[in-house]
C-alpha cells in the first residue's frame, strides 16, 4: 500500500505493520492499496503443481484413469497454464494498486475504471457476504436516477449500491472502512459548507437588489 500526499510516497508493508500504520492515516491523504502478494503467490504455486500433475497424465507417467488420461492431461495443461499466467500477470509487483481512496471519491479497479465521487454516496456501511466482510456504498437517489438512464440505454441491470471487497488487499478491513467513512464525512462537510456559502451569497444578492 502507498499513501501519497504532496508528491511524496510513503511505503507501507504488508500484514500487521500495515494495520498499525493504517490507524494513523489521515482522511486528507490519498490511499493507493494494492493486492496482497502472499495469496497470489500461493495460487501461482498451486497452478504450477496442477500443471505438473496434468503433464504426468498427458505423458503417461502413471496410468490410473485409463484411456482418457492423455486427453485430461493436455486439457489440464492448457487450462491451468492459462490460469497461472493470469495470476502471474496480476502479481502486485507488476500491476500496482487496485483500490484508490481520496478525499473526493473511491475507485476499485477490480470492478471498473470509474471514479465514484463521495457526493454520489449516501452511506458507507459494513456487511458480511459469504463469510467475508465487505464495504457497502449506498448510492444517493439522484445518482441512482442517473445510472438508471445509463442502464436503460445499455440494458444493464440497475443497482443502488457498490460493494468493495477487502479480502486480498494489503490493508485490513477495519482500516479501509474507517478511511472510507472519514473521507465520506469530510466530503459531507465540504458539501455543507459550499451550500451554506452559496446560500449566503444568494441572500446577500437578494438584499442588495
Amino acid at each position: 500500500m502507498h499513501a501519497e500526499t504532496e508528491g511524496l510516497a510513503l511505503a507501507v508493508p504488508d500484514g500487521a505493520q500495515s494495520a498499525r500504520l493504517g490507524l494513523c492515516i489521515d482522511a486528507s491523504h490519498d490511499l493507493e492499496i494494492g493486492q496482497c502478494a502472499t495469496r497470489l503467490r500461493l495460487l501461482v504455486a498451486a497452478g504450477f503443481a496442477m500443471m505438473l500433475i496434468s503433464a504426468s497424465l498427458a505423458f503417461g507417467w502413471w496410468d490410473v484413469i485409463g484411456n482418457y488420461g492423455t486427453t485430461i492431461g493436455y486439457t489440464g495443461i492448457v487450462v491451468f497454464g492459462l490460469i497461472t499466467c493470469r495470476l502471474i500477470w496480476m502479481l502486485p509487483s507488476e500491476r500496482g494498486p487496485v483500490v484508490i481512496v481520496t478525499t473526493y471519491g473511491i475507485r476499485d479497479l477490480r470492478i471498473g475504471n470509474e471514479f465514484l465521487l463521495w457526493e454520489s454516496i449516501e452511506d458507507v456501511s459494513a456487511e458480511e457476504c459469504r463469510g467475508h466482510k465487505v464495504i457497502v456504498l449506498t448510492l444517493t437517489p439522484a445518482f441512482q436516477r442517473q445510472l438508471a438512464c445509463v442502464h436503460a440505454t445499455t440494458r444493464a441491470a440497475p443497482t443502488d449500491r457498490v460493494v468493495i471487497r477487502a479480502d486480498g488487499l494489503t490493508m485490513e478491513f477495519d482500516t479501509l472502512l474507517r478511511a472510507c467513512r472519514d473521507c465520506h464525512a469530510a466530503s459531507d462537510s465540504r458539501t455543507a459548507l459550499r451550500r451554506e456559502r452559496d446560500h449566503g451569497t444568494q441572500s446577500l444578492a437578494a438584499r442588495t437588489s
